[in-house]
Protein backbone atom coordinates (compact mmCIF):
# COMPACT_ATOMS: atom_id res chain seq x y z
CA UNK A 1 0.00 0.00 0.00
CA UNK A 2 1.53 3.74 -1.12
CA UNK A 3 1.66 6.45 0.26
CA UNK A 4 -1.85 7.95 2.14
CA UNK A 5 -2.36 11.63 0.50
CA UNK A 6 -5.19 12.14 3.08
CA UNK A 7 -3.26 10.91 6.05
CA UNK A 8 -0.07 12.57 5.11
CA UNK A 9 -2.01 16.33 5.09
CA UNK A 10 -3.51 15.59 8.23
CA UNK A 11 -0.18 14.51 9.91
CA UNK A 12 1.80 17.80 8.31
CA UNK A 13 -0.96 20.00 10.24
CA UNK A 14 -0.24 18.05 13.57
CA UNK A 15 3.55 18.46 13.32
CA UNK A 16 3.42 21.78 11.03
CA UNK A 17 5.01 24.38 14.18
CA UNK A 18 7.77 21.22 14.53
CA UNK A 19 11.58 21.95 14.31
CA UNK A 20 13.75 20.82 12.16
CA UNK A 21 10.64 21.07 9.46
CA UNK A 22 12.15 18.88 6.72
CA UNK A 23 12.59 16.25 9.24
CA UNK A 24 9.13 16.64 10.64
CA UNK A 25 7.89 16.51 7.22
CA UNK A 26 9.15 13.10 6.25
CA UNK A 27 7.93 11.46 9.19
CA UNK A 28 4.90 12.38 8.45
CA UNK A 29 5.53 11.01 4.93
CA UNK A 30 6.58 7.85 6.32
CA UNK A 31 3.77 7.82 9.14
CA UNK A 32 1.37 7.94 6.14
CA UNK A 33 2.82 4.76 4.19
CA UNK A 34 2.27 1.43 5.78
CA UNK A 35 5.66 -0.01 6.94
CA UNK A 36 5.50 -2.90 9.32
CA UNK A 37 7.90 -5.77 9.20
CA UNK A 38 7.58 -7.76 5.55
CA UNK A 39 5.43 -4.65 4.30
CA UNK A 40 8.12 -2.25 3.09
CA UNK A 41 8.44 -2.39 -0.19
CA UNK A 42 5.88 0.24 -1.07
CA UNK A 43 7.95 2.70 1.79
CA UNK A 44 11.34 1.54 -0.13
CA UNK A 45 10.08 2.30 -3.69
CA UNK A 46 8.83 5.83 -2.74
CA UNK A 47 12.48 6.50 -1.42
CA UNK A 48 14.12 5.17 -3.90
CA UNK A 49 11.75 7.00 -6.67
CA UNK A 50 12.14 10.19 -4.50
CA UNK A 51 16.07 9.91 -4.37
CA UNK A 52 16.35 9.47 -8.49
CA UNK A 53 14.04 12.46 -8.90
CA UNK A 54 16.54 14.46 -6.94
CA UNK A 55 19.38 13.26 -8.55
CA UNK A 56 21.11 11.39 -6.11
CA UNK A 57 22.49 7.79 -6.70
CA UNK A 58 19.65 5.37 -5.44
CA UNK A 59 19.48 1.47 -5.32
CA UNK A 60 18.54 -1.59 -3.67
CA UNK A 61 21.07 -4.53 -2.84
CA UNK A 62 20.65 -8.15 -3.39
CA UNK A 63 18.38 -8.20 -0.03
CA UNK A 64 16.10 -5.29 -0.30
CA UNK A 65 18.22 -2.67 1.21
CA UNK A 66 17.79 0.90 0.27
CA UNK A 67 21.19 2.29 -0.47
CA UNK A 68 21.27 6.34 -1.44
CA UNK A 69 24.44 8.20 -1.41
CA UNK A 70 25.24 12.16 -1.55
CA UNK A 71 28.36 13.43 -3.09
CA UNK A 72 30.37 16.36 -0.17
CA UNK A 73 29.61 19.46 -0.17
CA UNK A 74 32.24 21.61 -1.45
CA UNK A 75 35.18 22.15 0.21
CA UNK A 76 34.45 18.21 2.34
CA UNK A 77 35.96 15.90 -0.25
CA UNK A 78 38.95 15.71 1.73
CA UNK A 79 36.99 14.66 5.14
CA UNK A 80 35.72 10.45 5.64
CA UNK A 81 32.54 9.30 4.13
CA UNK A 82 29.69 9.01 6.27
CA UNK A 83 27.03 6.16 6.51
CA UNK A 84 23.89 7.34 8.29
CA UNK A 85 21.54 4.18 9.04
CA UNK A 86 18.05 3.39 10.35
CA UNK A 87 15.91 0.49 9.22
CA UNK A 88 12.56 1.11 6.74
CA UNK A 89 10.00 -1.15 9.25
CA UNK A 90 8.33 -0.71 12.42
CA UNK A 91 6.48 -2.84 15.37
CA UNK A 92 2.57 -3.06 14.63
CA UNK A 93 0.98 -3.01 18.14
CA UNK A 94 -2.69 -1.68 18.46
CA UNK A 95 -5.00 -1.03 21.39
CA UNK A 96 -7.63 -3.68 22.13
CA UNK A 97 -10.91 -2.46 20.28
CA UNK A 98 -8.54 -0.09 17.79
CA UNK A 99 -9.51 -2.11 13.93
CA UNK A 100 -6.27 -1.45 12.18
CA UNK A 101 -4.92 -3.31 9.45
CA UNK A 102 -1.15 -2.25 9.52
CA UNK A 103 -0.35 -3.19 5.99
CA UNK A 104 -2.78 -1.04 4.24
CA UNK A 105 -3.90 1.30 7.30
CA UNK A 106 -1.50 4.74 7.94
CA UNK A 107 -0.52 5.90 10.96
CA UNK A 108 -2.07 8.80 12.47
CA UNK A 109 -0.30 11.14 14.23
CA UNK A 110 -1.74 13.04 17.51
CA UNK A 111 -0.26 15.24 20.12
CA UNK A 112 -0.20 13.67 23.96
CA UNK A 113 -3.26 14.54 25.30
CA UNK A 114 -1.97 15.25 28.53
CA UNK A 115 1.59 16.86 27.62
CA UNK A 116 2.18 18.68 24.15
CA UNK A 117 5.56 17.99 24.67
CA UNK A 118 4.95 14.79 22.92
CA UNK A 119 3.59 13.23 20.13
CA UNK A 120 1.50 9.62 19.75
CA UNK A 121 0.09 7.91 16.89
CA UNK A 122 -4.03 7.50 17.35
CA UNK A 123 -4.65 3.68 19.02
CA UNK A 124 -1.60 2.36 17.46
CA UNK A 125 2.28 2.15 18.02
CA UNK A 126 4.07 5.97 16.40
CA UNK A 127 6.81 4.04 14.21
CA UNK A 128 8.91 6.83 16.03
CA UNK A 129 11.47 3.45 16.32
CA UNK A 130 13.00 3.76 13.79
CA UNK A 131 11.19 6.10 11.82
CA UNK A 132 12.62 9.43 13.18
CA UNK A 133 16.17 8.29 12.29
CA UNK A 134 14.82 7.02 8.83
CA UNK A 135 13.27 11.04 8.57
CA UNK A 136 16.42 12.70 9.94
CA UNK A 137 18.63 10.46 7.28
CA UNK A 138 16.24 11.56 4.26
CA UNK A 139 15.74 15.01 5.68
CA UNK A 140 20.00 15.35 5.50
CA UNK A 141 19.88 13.68 1.93
CA UNK A 142 17.21 16.53 1.10
CA UNK A 143 18.73 19.67 2.94
CA UNK A 144 21.41 21.26 0.91
CA UNK A 145 22.11 23.83 3.22
CA UNK A 146 24.17 21.56 5.28
CA UNK A 147 27.81 21.09 4.60
CA UNK A 148 29.15 17.48 5.03
CA UNK A 149 31.54 14.59 3.31
CA UNK A 150 30.27 12.04 0.81
CA UNK A 151 27.25 10.91 2.50
CA UNK A 152 25.58 7.05 2.26
CA UNK A 153 22.46 6.03 3.89
CA UNK A 154 21.52 2.70 4.60
CA UNK A 155 18.00 1.78 5.26
CA UNK A 156 17.67 -1.77 5.77
CA UNK A 157 14.84 -4.08 5.44
CA UNK A 158 13.06 -6.02 8.64
CA UNK A 159 14.74 -4.82 11.23
CA UNK A 160 12.41 -5.79 14.13
CA UNK A 161 11.34 -9.49 13.10
CA UNK A 162 15.43 -10.99 12.32
CA UNK A 163 17.08 -8.32 10.91
CA UNK A 164 16.69 -9.31 7.59
CA UNK A 165 18.19 -6.70 5.88
CA UNK A 166 21.91 -6.20 7.77
CA UNK A 167 21.73 -10.53 7.92
CA UNK A 168 22.05 -10.23 4.09
CA UNK A 169 23.95 -7.46 3.90
CA UNK A 170 26.88 -8.49 1.90
CA UNK A 171 30.48 -7.14 2.31
CA UNK A 172 31.84 -4.02 0.21
CA UNK A 173 27.89 -2.47 -0.15
CA UNK A 174 29.39 0.28 1.84
CA UNK A 175 32.74 2.56 0.76
CA UNK A 176 32.15 4.43 4.15
CA UNK A 177 34.34 3.66 7.58
CA UNK A 178 32.30 5.71 9.90
CA UNK A 179 28.70 5.20 10.39
CA UNK A 180 26.20 6.90 12.52
CA UNK A 181 22.75 4.62 13.29
CA UNK A 182 19.66 6.55 14.43
CA UNK A 183 18.28 4.07 16.37
CA UNK A 184 18.82 5.62 19.89
CA UNK A 185 16.03 6.28 22.19
CA UNK A 186 17.20 8.36 24.49
CA UNK A 187 18.62 12.29 24.51
CA UNK A 188 21.46 12.31 25.97
CA UNK A 189 23.45 9.30 25.21
CA UNK A 190 25.51 7.57 23.11
CA UNK A 191 25.55 4.30 22.49
CA UNK A 192 29.01 2.27 21.80
CA UNK A 193 27.74 -1.62 22.28
CA UNK A 194 24.25 -3.71 22.06
CA UNK A 195 23.27 -6.88 23.15
CA UNK A 196 22.94 -10.18 20.47
CA UNK A 197 20.13 -12.27 20.65
CA UNK A 198 18.30 -15.50 19.31
CA UNK A 199 15.03 -16.38 18.97
CA UNK A 200 13.49 -19.41 20.79
CA UNK A 201 10.21 -21.41 19.90
CA UNK A 202 9.23 -24.15 21.99
CA UNK A 203 6.05 -26.34 20.68
CA UNK A 204 4.19 -28.50 22.65
CA UNK A 205 1.87 -31.30 21.33
CA UNK A 206 -1.76 -31.18 22.73
CA UNK A 207 -4.11 -33.95 23.08
CA UNK A 208 -8.15 -33.14 22.78
CA UNK A 209 -10.83 -35.07 24.01
CA UNK A 210 -14.44 -34.58 23.39
CA UNK A 211 -16.00 -32.03 25.68
CA UNK A 212 -17.61 -33.70 29.03
CA UNK A 213 -17.87 -30.24 30.74
CA UNK A 214 -21.49 -28.19 30.64
CA UNK A 215 -20.12 -24.51 31.08
CA UNK A 216 -17.62 -22.69 30.44
CA UNK A 217 -15.61 -19.13 31.31
CA UNK A 218 -13.31 -17.23 29.79
CA UNK A 219 -10.39 -15.46 31.57
CA UNK A 220 -8.81 -12.26 29.56
CA UNK A 221 -5.87 -10.14 31.69
CA UNK A 222 -5.03 -7.05 30.00
CA UNK A 223 -4.02 -3.07 30.78
CA UNK A 224 -0.51 -3.54 30.65
CA UNK A 225 1.86 -0.83 29.75
CA UNK A 226 3.81 -3.77 27.44
CA UNK A 227 6.66 -2.27 25.70
CA UNK A 228 10.03 -2.77 23.96
CA UNK A 229 11.23 -6.40 25.46
CA UNK A 230 14.34 -5.32 25.65
CA UNK A 231 14.60 -1.86 26.63
CA UNK A 232 11.76 -1.82 29.14
CA UNK A 233 13.14 -5.58 30.12
CA UNK A 234 13.99 -4.01 33.77
CA UNK A 235 11.12 -1.92 34.75
CA UNK A 236 9.24 -4.62 36.25
CA UNK A 237 6.52 -4.75 33.73
CA UNK A 238 3.82 -7.06 34.04
CA UNK A 239 3.90 -10.33 31.23
CA UNK A 240 0.54 -10.88 30.76
CA UNK A 241 1.06 -14.19 29.56
CA UNK A 242 3.35 -15.31 32.84
CA UNK A 243 0.20 -13.54 35.08
CA UNK A 244 -2.42 -15.46 33.61
CA UNK A 245 -0.21 -18.59 33.85
CA UNK A 246 0.43 -17.70 37.86
CA UNK A 247 -3.98 -17.64 37.67
CA UNK A 248 -3.98 -21.50 36.08
CA UNK A 249 -1.75 -23.17 38.50
CA UNK A 250 -3.49 -21.97 41.13
CA UNK A 251 -6.41 -23.36 39.44
CA UNK A 252 -4.47 -26.92 39.03
CA UNK A 253 -3.86 -27.20 42.69
CA UNK A 254 -7.48 -27.19 43.84
CA UNK A 255 -9.43 -28.56 40.70
CA UNK A 256 -7.60 -31.53 39.81
CA UNK A 257 -9.40 -32.68 36.89
CA UNK A 258 -12.28 -30.46 37.09
CA UNK A 259 -12.11 -28.28 34.29
CA UNK A 260 -9.73 -28.21 30.86
CA UNK A 261 -8.36 -25.46 28.39
CA UNK A 262 -10.61 -24.90 24.93
CA UNK A 263 -8.45 -21.90 23.99
CA UNK A 264 -5.57 -19.72 25.26
CA UNK A 265 -3.47 -17.22 23.99
CA UNK A 266 -1.57 -13.91 24.80
CA UNK A 267 0.88 -11.86 23.34
CA UNK A 268 1.51 -10.52 19.65
CA UNK A 269 4.98 -10.06 19.14
CA UNK A 270 8.44 -11.58 20.04
CA UNK A 271 10.10 -8.64 20.59
CA UNK A 272 7.09 -6.61 22.77
CA UNK A 273 6.23 -7.37 26.26
CA UNK A 274 2.88 -8.71 26.00
CA UNK A 275 -0.32 -6.89 27.03
CA UNK A 276 -2.78 -8.63 26.71
CA UNK A 277 -3.80 -12.67 27.19
CA UNK A 278 -6.59 -15.17 27.10
CA UNK A 279 -7.63 -18.78 28.36
CA UNK A 280 -10.95 -20.29 27.86
CA UNK A 281 -11.77 -22.48 30.41
CA UNK A 282 -14.18 -25.26 30.16
CA UNK A 283 -15.56 -26.77 33.55
CA UNK A 284 -18.98 -28.12 35.36
CA UNK A 285 -21.54 -25.38 36.19
CA UNK A 286 -21.74 -26.87 39.96
CA UNK A 287 -17.75 -25.94 39.92
CA UNK A 288 -17.83 -22.61 38.24
CA UNK A 289 -18.74 -20.55 41.41
CA UNK A 290 -15.53 -22.10 43.09
CA UNK A 291 -13.31 -22.06 40.08
CA UNK A 292 -14.26 -17.66 39.74
CA UNK A 293 -14.21 -17.41 43.45
CA UNK A 294 -10.45 -19.02 43.29
CA UNK A 295 -9.51 -16.31 39.96
CA UNK A 296 -10.84 -13.84 41.63
CA UNK A 297 -8.40 -14.75 44.56
CA UNK A 298 -5.47 -15.31 42.52
CA UNK A 299 -5.83 -11.79 40.04
CA UNK A 300 -6.36 -9.57 43.67
CA UNK A 301 -3.08 -10.66 44.62
CA UNK A 302 -1.24 -9.59 41.77
CA UNK A 303 -3.43 -6.22 41.35
CA UNK A 304 -1.81 -5.98 44.63
CA UNK A 305 1.67 -6.90 43.76
CA UNK A 306 1.77 -4.62 40.64
CA UNK A 307 -0.88 -1.62 41.79
CA UNK A 308 2.26 0.69 41.01
CA UNK A 309 3.90 -0.80 37.92
CA UNK A 310 0.66 -1.69 35.92
CA UNK A 311 -2.05 0.62 37.63
CA UNK A 312 -4.30 -0.24 34.49
CA UNK A 313 -4.35 -4.15 34.42
CA UNK A 314 -7.65 -5.46 35.00
CA UNK A 315 -8.22 -8.92 34.38
CA UNK A 316 -12.36 -10.08 33.20
CA UNK A 317 -14.04 -13.28 33.29
CA UNK A 318 -16.97 -13.51 31.35
CA UNK A 319 -19.34 -16.32 31.36
CA UNK A 320 -22.04 -15.22 28.58
CA UNK A 321 -20.32 -14.91 25.74
CA UNK A 322 -19.33 -18.62 25.32
CA UNK A 323 -21.03 -21.87 25.10
CA UNK A 324 -19.36 -25.38 25.58
CA UNK A 325 -16.59 -26.49 23.29
CA UNK A 326 -17.26 -29.55 21.53
CA UNK A 327 -13.45 -29.99 22.06
CA UNK A 328 -11.48 -29.19 24.61
CA UNK A 329 -7.77 -30.79 26.14
CA UNK A 330 -7.26 -33.63 28.01
CA UNK A 331 -6.37 -33.02 31.98
CA UNK A 332 -3.05 -34.19 31.37
CA UNK A 333 -2.66 -31.68 28.41
CA UNK A 334 -4.20 -28.96 30.24
CA UNK A 335 -1.49 -29.47 33.19
CA UNK A 336 1.29 -30.34 30.65
CA UNK A 337 0.04 -26.73 29.04
CA UNK A 338 -0.43 -24.20 32.50
CA UNK A 339 3.18 -25.84 33.87
CA UNK A 340 5.20 -25.25 30.91
CA UNK A 341 3.89 -21.59 30.79
CA UNK A 342 4.28 -20.74 34.22
CA UNK A 343 7.99 -22.18 34.35
CA UNK A 344 9.29 -20.58 31.29
CA UNK A 345 11.41 -17.56 32.70
CA UNK A 346 10.66 -14.30 31.51
CA UNK A 347 12.31 -10.85 32.22
CA UNK A 348 16.28 -10.26 33.62
CA UNK A 349 18.87 -12.97 33.50
CA UNK A 350 21.67 -11.22 34.89
CA UNK A 351 22.86 -7.39 35.23
CA UNK A 352 26.20 -6.67 33.69
CA UNK A 353 29.58 -6.38 35.63
CA UNK A 354 30.90 -4.33 32.85
CA UNK A 355 28.36 -1.88 31.85
CA UNK A 356 26.75 -0.15 34.87
CA UNK A 357 23.15 -0.31 35.46
CA UNK A 358 22.70 -1.91 32.07
CA UNK A 359 21.02 -5.99 31.67
CA UNK A 360 23.43 -8.31 30.25
CA UNK A 361 21.21 -11.48 29.81
CA UNK A 362 17.88 -11.29 29.24
CA UNK A 363 14.58 -13.59 28.12
CA UNK A 364 11.43 -12.25 26.92
CA UNK A 365 8.08 -14.37 26.55
CA UNK A 366 6.09 -12.54 23.97
CA UNK A 367 3.65 -14.61 22.53
CA UNK A 368 1.80 -17.78 23.30
CA UNK A 369 -0.67 -19.49 20.44
CA UNK A 370 -2.55 -22.28 19.26
CA UNK A 371 -1.95 -23.85 16.12
CA UNK A 372 -3.70 -27.49 15.31
CA UNK A 373 -2.86 -29.96 17.54
CA UNK A 374 0.42 -27.46 18.97
CA UNK A 375 0.91 -25.11 21.92
CA UNK A 376 3.68 -22.73 20.97
CA UNK A 377 5.57 -20.61 23.17
CA UNK A 378 7.89 -17.64 21.28
CA UNK A 379 10.88 -16.46 23.52
CA UNK A 380 13.41 -13.69 22.65
CA UNK A 381 17.02 -13.88 24.06
CA UNK A 382 19.40 -11.18 24.01
CA UNK A 383 22.69 -11.00 26.09
CA UNK A 384 25.90 -8.48 26.05
CA UNK A 385 27.90 -11.93 25.88
CA UNK A 386 27.20 -15.13 23.99
CA UNK A 387 27.90 -17.26 26.88
CA UNK A 388 25.05 -15.70 28.75
CA UNK A 389 22.71 -16.31 25.66
CA UNK A 390 24.27 -19.86 25.41
CA UNK A 391 23.40 -20.92 29.07
CA UNK A 392 19.90 -18.70 28.27
CA UNK A 393 19.32 -21.42 25.84
CA UNK A 394 20.21 -24.71 27.41
CA UNK A 395 18.02 -23.45 30.54
CA UNK A 396 14.78 -23.55 27.85
CA UNK A 397 16.21 -26.70 26.59
CA UNK A 398 16.30 -28.06 29.41
CA UNK A 399 12.56 -26.80 30.08
CA UNK A 400 11.34 -28.31 26.87
CA UNK A 401 12.84 -31.65 27.22
CA UNK A 402 11.53 -32.16 31.01
CA UNK A 403 8.26 -31.15 29.56
CA UNK A 404 7.95 -32.96 26.52
CA UNK A 405 8.30 -29.76 24.57
CA UNK A 406 10.01 -29.70 20.91
CA UNK A 407 12.25 -26.66 20.82
CA UNK A 408 14.22 -24.26 18.06
CA UNK A 409 16.15 -21.79 17.68
CA UNK A 410 16.94 -19.35 15.22
CA UNK A 411 17.88 -15.83 13.63
CA UNK A 412 20.91 -15.80 16.08
CA UNK A 413 23.00 -12.82 15.41
CA UNK A 414 25.62 -10.78 17.26
CA UNK A 415 26.13 -8.09 19.71
CA UNK A 416 28.18 -5.04 19.27
CA UNK A 417 30.95 -4.57 21.43
CA UNK A 418 32.91 -1.52 21.62
CA UNK A 419 35.71 -0.28 20.02
CA UNK A 420 38.37 1.05 22.11
CA UNK A 421 40.03 2.88 18.54
CA UNK A 422 37.22 4.60 17.61
CA UNK A 423 37.56 7.72 16.32
CA UNK A 424 34.05 8.94 15.58
CA UNK A 425 32.68 8.47 19.44
CA UNK A 426 35.34 11.13 20.89
CA UNK A 427 34.05 13.63 17.79
CA UNK A 428 30.17 12.43 18.81
CA UNK A 429 31.13 12.89 22.68
CA UNK A 430 32.77 16.52 22.71
CA UNK A 431 29.77 17.62 20.00
CA UNK A 432 27.18 16.66 22.77
CA UNK A 433 29.39 17.78 25.25
CA UNK A 434 29.05 21.37 23.74
CA UNK A 435 25.05 21.26 22.71
CA UNK A 436 24.20 19.58 25.68
CA UNK A 437 26.70 21.84 28.23
CA UNK A 438 27.17 18.12 29.85
CA UNK A 439 29.08 15.29 29.01
CA UNK A 440 26.85 12.38 27.62
CA UNK A 441 26.51 9.10 28.97
CA UNK A 442 28.10 6.59 26.70
CA UNK A 443 26.06 3.15 27.36
CA UNK A 444 25.99 -0.03 25.78
CA UNK A 445 22.33 -0.91 25.26
CA UNK A 446 20.35 -4.21 25.92
CA UNK A 447 18.89 -3.43 22.63
CA UNK A 448 19.41 -5.40 18.92
CA UNK A 449 20.95 -2.79 17.20
CA UNK A 450 22.16 -3.70 13.53
CA UNK A 451 26.00 -2.15 14.68
CA UNK A 452 26.78 -5.69 15.04
CA UNK A 453 25.38 -7.60 11.98
CA UNK A 454 26.66 -4.08 9.75
CA UNK A 455 30.38 -4.95 11.49
CA UNK A 456 30.35 -8.52 10.53
CA UNK A 457 29.81 -7.76 6.75
CA UNK A 458 31.97 -4.46 6.83
CA UNK A 459 34.32 -4.70 9.78
CA UNK A 460 35.89 -1.91 9.78
CA UNK A 461 33.45 0.15 10.34
CA UNK A 462 33.54 2.71 13.24
CA UNK A 463 29.92 3.12 14.47
CA UNK A 464 28.41 5.60 16.93
CA UNK A 465 24.39 5.34 17.95
CA UNK A 466 22.06 8.20 18.69
CA UNK A 467 18.54 9.22 18.41
CA UNK A 468 15.67 11.11 20.24
CA UNK A 469 13.72 10.12 23.21
CA UNK A 470 11.56 7.50 22.42
CA UNK A 471 9.41 5.87 25.08
CA UNK A 472 7.46 2.61 25.02
CA UNK A 473 8.50 1.66 21.90
CA UNK A 474 6.84 -1.56 20.60
CA UNK A 475 3.86 -0.82 22.38
CA UNK A 476 0.27 1.68 21.64
CA UNK A 477 1.87 4.59 24.38
CA UNK A 478 4.94 4.80 22.22
CA UNK A 479 5.26 8.17 21.95
CA UNK A 480 8.34 10.67 20.69
CA UNK A 481 9.65 13.95 22.95
CA UNK A 482 9.14 16.37 19.85
CA UNK A 483 12.16 18.82 21.44
CA UNK A 484 14.58 16.07 22.00
CA UNK A 485 14.22 15.66 18.42
CA UNK A 486 15.87 19.02 17.41
CA UNK A 487 18.46 18.19 20.00
CA UNK A 488 19.34 15.57 18.10
CA UNK A 489 19.07 16.81 14.53
CA UNK A 490 21.45 19.39 15.89
CA UNK A 491 23.93 16.55 17.05
CA UNK A 492 23.63 14.74 13.26
CA UNK A 493 24.30 17.79 11.44
CA UNK A 494 27.07 19.15 13.69
CA UNK A 495 28.67 15.05 13.25
CA UNK A 496 28.47 15.57 9.76
CA UNK A 497 30.18 19.13 9.79
CA UNK A 498 32.95 18.08 11.65
CA UNK A 499 33.83 14.66 10.13
CA UNK A 500 37.47 13.64 10.49
CA UNK A 501 39.84 14.48 7.49
CA UNK A 502 40.62 10.82 5.50
CA UNK A 503 43.59 8.79 6.83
Amino acid sequence: MALNLAAYEDNLTVVKDFEPALLWHWFSRISATPHPSFHEEALATDIIEWAIAHGLAARRDGIGNVIIKKPATKGYENHEPIALQAHLDMVPQANEGVLHDFATDPIRLRLRPDDNAWLMATGTTLGADNGIGMASCLAVLEDDSLVHPELEVLLTMTEETGMVGVVGLKANELASKIMVNTDTEEIGEVYIGCAGGIDADLSLPLMWQKNPFDATLSLTIKGLRGGHSGLDIDKNRGNAIKLMARVLVKLLGQFDGQFAISHIKGGTLRNAIPREAQVVISCQQSSLSALIDTINDATAQIFDELKQAEPNLIAIIDTTKLGPKDNVLTWASSCQAIHLINALPSGVVRQSDIAKDTVETSLSFGQLKMDDDVLKCVLLIRSLVDSGKEAVCDTLSSIAHLSGAQITFAGDYVGWNPDTDSVITPITTQLYSQILGHEPDIKVIHAGLECGLIKQSHPDMDIVSIGPTIKNAHSPDEMVHIGSVAVYWRLLTEILANAPLKR
